[in-house]
């Protein structure tokens, strides 16, 4: 038979419920799929969570705020109840603890919101530390009864704890921006750490600039302190003005780089980073300065000088469908950083999560679509100006899948397709536009009737023909994260699976050349 494009190919191998391996475009090496968890649990930490995305029962994550000692991460949050008419508004913060991403032991409420006439009726946020045998956080009291009265909306609260559980506010240690450097409607998300060179804490904040348009007067605000008590409000530590805001500021160092990261929303709504040799900069914007899609914000870093973990929330959309608007909180999302030869970042699954999914699935051929054939045990899909696809019958709700990939000079597109039915009218295809040097999160029927990907699921991908390269897809309902090459992730929900006729995987490759 006469072949007119470049094929795309996977080593038949059995699949892992939880992983799988899985082929691209012209030539996959291998195909790998795993679902039930695997290792037991720390004596002290409970049983696997419902999802391996950790939500409370009876509300949302909000913004994180990571805390990381003797291999436990702190996860301190913000509790989103998302019902007012029985928890009032705002917000508090919540514990969880964990050793490895899958299981966590519900510690509670943190810091409670305060009354109507203190400074934090909803406490929002910040960062915690250890200094000299105690611990300190650092967080945002939001006051609507101050805003009304014309005064800062926003101030900087401070509580102490022996122990991260019982904390004591100190309410007299609260701060205001200095209006003569910062506008007085952002004064939030402190970040503080020791400055070995300049001998004294600094903090750096979210803050606004007074002059210059509205949405590029974002900045990070610089404060100092000698005793965590009294801060003295200095200039911008960060001022690109570029975007509305930075929010959650997070600063450390892997190596000879020290690494800024923030958030924005006024541009893409993503967690962005910079780098610099000296922390006094200048601050360089790589090539891809983010580290995920929409469907990952607020991200804040826990670990120590050798192994950084990125903690961000997943949110949901409303009714959960995919064309409404995404929500503010949703669930908990964990990356691991990886730094690359040339000191940028890019993110991979953290191996305890990877770990978790062992239990082998069965690869089964179903049904073919286009010109599909199976030599020397690598099965190739041909796609030169036609679109060619391989089944492999149902897939768990929850499972990982695992693949080496590599595909034919002239292609043009390729990926997995998931949740899909057995006619492929419906589903979605985590798409490699190897022409376009994208990944996006392509659905079926599109859910606006126009786009011909779900908007913010996108990340840039550089990709060359005849290359291997990995590509590691974690699925527990609907949210989904892919990663590749341990460099770069791309999180989304999938919510039309819910009225899906079947859970299929299926490999694609069209416009092959």
């Amino acid at each position: 038979m006469n072949r007119s494009g470049p094929p795309f190919a996977i080593t038949r191998r059995r699949l892992i419920q939880g992983s799988c391996l899985a082929g691209a475009a012209a030539l996959s090496e291998r195909l790998l799929f795993a679902s039930s968890p695997g290792a037991a649990p720390p004596d002290d930490l409970s049983p696997p969570d419902k999802s391996l995305f950790y939500r409370p029962a009876d509300a949302w994550v909000g913004d994180v705020i990571p805390f990381y000692e003797d291999g436990l991460y702190r996860i301190f949050y913000l509790h989103d109840w998302r019902d007012p008419a029985h928890h009032g508004r705002g917000s508090s913060w919540y514990q969880v603890a964990t050793r490895d991403f899958v299981r966590f032991e519900n510690i509670g409420e943190a810091l409670p919101r305060g009354t109507p006439e203190d400074a934090d009726p909803s406490v929002a946020t910040g960062c915690v530390i250890h200094v000299k045998g105690q611990y300190h956080a650092f967080y945002t009291g939001y006051s609507s009864v101050r805003k009304k009265q014309g005064l800062p909306e926003q101030g900087i609260c401070h509580a102490v704890s022996d122990d991260l559980v019982h904390w004591r506010k100190l309410p007299e240690h609260t701060f205001f921006p200095d209006e003569h450097l910062y506008g007085k409607d952002a004064w939030r998300d402190p970040f503080v750490f020791w400055n070995e060179q300049a001998e004294e804490y600094w903090m750096l904040c979210a803050a606004r600039l007074t002059s210059g348009p509205h949405r590029r007067r974002g900045c990070i605000g610089l404060c100092t302190s000698t005793d965590l008590e009294r801060w003295t409000v200095l200039p911008p530590f960060y001022a690109p003005s570029l975007f509305e805001d930075h929010e959650c500021p997070d600063l450390f160092r892997l190596g000879d780089w020290w690494y800024l990261i923030f958030s924005e929303f006024s541009d893409q709504t993503v967690t962005r980073y910079r780098m610099s040799r000296s922390i006094e900069g200048p601050w360089i914007t790589p090539k891809v300065d983010t580290f995920d899609g929409r469907a990952f914000y607020a991200a804040k870093t826990a670990g120590d000088d050798k192994r950084r973990v990125l903690f961000g929330w997943i949110p949901t959309r409303n009714e959960n469908r995919d064309a409404a608007i995404w929500n503010w909180g949703g669930n908990l999302g964990v990356h691991e950083i990886t730094q690359l030869p040339d000191g940028t970042l890019g993110v991979k699954m953290p191996a305890t999560i990877r770990d978790t999914m062992q239990v082998p699935f069965p690869l089964r051929r179903g049904i073919s679509v286009g010109d599909v054939e199976e030599r020397n045990g690598i099965l190739q899909l041909h796609g030169r100006e036609r679109f060619a696809a391989q089944s492999f019958g149902d897939m768990p709700a929850r499972c990982r899948i695992e693949a080496v990939l590599s595909f034919s000079d002239g292609t043009r597109r390729c990926g997995l397709m998931l949740h899909g039915d057995p006619t492929l009218n419906t589903g979605y295809s985590l798409r490699l536009d190897v022409d376009r040097k994208r990944c996006v999160v392509e659905a079926y029927p599109r859910p606006d009737g126009n786009s011909p990907y779900l908007s913010g699921l996108e990340r840039p991908l550089h990709l060359a023909p005849g290359k291997r390269f990995k590509l590691s897809v974690l699925i527990d309902d609907n949210i989904t994260i892919g990663y590749i090459d341990d460099r770069v992730a791309l999180t989304s929900r999938m919510n039309i699976l819910q009225s899906s006729t079947g859970r299929y995987l299926l490999l694609r490759s069209d416009s092959g050349q």
